[in-house]
């Protein structure tokens, strides 16, 4: 638990936030995460908790109370999310929605569709998706191939996404496509549209990775015809949209440090039933992971201090590269220190995902031009 503090501003938002986990969170919702393959016994008591969460404003703290949230502020933000993971109470369902999609809907959506869509995406009640990534445009985003043209109300869409966490469950997705194929720059040719999941020729199909869970999925639209009252911004102006969205959800790296630091404490508990602690090289390694979480957890406050003075840039792409490395050697560790027969249990498929760190919230190679080029001023390549 975060070690109290008598001139700490964000003291009355945590203790009011651990006695409402006091009094809601029970094991049936504690410690849930993300299986990959849903069941409808994680949905509902996913559900449930969610429900909790947005009755009580905690969904999402830092909107206004008008939509749903408290108007938390950064450093409020950074003590929800400090005491959500001490006490082990999962976010909202929407892990997708909430953080990245719906700031984008507040930002340039109508009123209608504000109405229409922040609430059920804040309780949980419908969830969604982001079409993005496709196979040949994922780093290079703008290069997206997916097409659609317009037919009176309509717009019709075809093409393929890939990459879609939460596309098997999801009822509505962001979706970027390509409106103009002969503008002069390929980002100015793009438009966002909020697309129905269930309208008719979206098939949906499981991506199943090297563990044997097929948590991502691919997406193909087959002349689908989306509502023009259903595009997010002005048509040719999705880029600003896609960058809003990818912001909101870089945005969020300074707190994941908790994660990591909560699996290397986990390292350090087997490790000591293991007896491995007993072993002067094991001992040294597991120190220094400890050591690089704790760099970790100094970097994001250093993070979070910029944001909170309005200095803020390129500082999220250094910690999210500091995160997906370090991210990346905790199960390598735990492999050498537990040995080979760590390989079967948890351990084993956190060694199996952790590559896909490099990708997720942004690959490595771009995050590393990003800080050589606002960061660092360097040229581009």
């Amino acid at each position: 638990m975060p070690a109290r503090r008598d001139d700490d501003p964000t003291e009355p938002y945590r203790t009011e936030l651990r006695a409402w986990l006091a009094a809601n969170l029970t094991d049936r919702h504690r410690g849930m995460h993300f299986e990959g393959e849903p069941d409808d016994d994680w949905l509902a008591r996913m559900l449930e908790w969610n429900h909790l969460l947005a009755d009580a404003g905690y969904a999402a703290p830092s909107w206004p109370a008008e939509w749903g949230g408290r108007g938390a502020g950064l450093l409020e933000m950074v003590a929800h999310a400090q005491e959500m993971a001490t006490a082990q109470a999962p976010g909202p369902i929407n892990a997708i929605g909430v953080p990245n999609i719906a700031p984008a809907i507040l930002a340039f959506g109508t009123d209608a569709q504000k109405e229409r869509l922040i609430p059920p995406l804040l309780r949980g009640d419908e969830i969604w998706c982001q079409g993005f990534s496709e196979p040949d445009a994922g780093s290079d985003l703008a290069s997206l191939s997916c097409r659609a043209e317009r037919d009176g109300d309509d717009y019709v869409v075809t093409g393929q996404k890939v990459w879609t966490t939460y596309g098997q469950i999801a009822r509505w997705c962001e979706l970027l496509v390509r409106t103009d194929p002969a503008a002069a720059k390929p980002h100015k040719g793009i438009t966002c549209l909020l697309v129905d999941m269930t309208l008719p020729g979206i098939t949906v199909a499981p991506l199943r990775t090297i563990t044997g869970s097929a948590e991502f999925n691919e997406v193909f639209l087959d002349g689908v015809r989306v509502p023009v009252a259903d595009r997010l911004g002005a048509e040719n102006d999705g880029w600003m949209v896609a960058m809003a969205t990818l912001m909101n959800e870089r945005s969020g790296v300074a707190s994941l440090h908790l994660q990591i630091r909560g699996r290397i404490a986990a390292l350090l508990d087997d490790a000591r039933k293991a007896g491995a602690t007993d072993d002067p090289v094991k001992r040294q390694l597991l120190a220094g992971l400890w050591a690089d979480g704790e760099r970790l957890r100094m970097l994001a406050d250093r993070v979070i201090a910029s944001a909170a003075a309005g200095k803020a840039g390129a500082e999220s792409s250094v910690i999210k590269l500091a995160w997906s490395e370090l991210g990346r050697r905790v199960p390598e560790v735990a492999v050498q220190v537990l040995g080979m027969e760590a390989l079967a249990g948890g351990w084993g498929e956190a060694f199996l995902t952790s590559p896909s760190l490099s990708i997720a919230g942004g690959t490595t190679e771009v995050n590393k031009n990003i800080v050589a080029e606002r960061a660092l001023g360097l040229p581009k390549g």
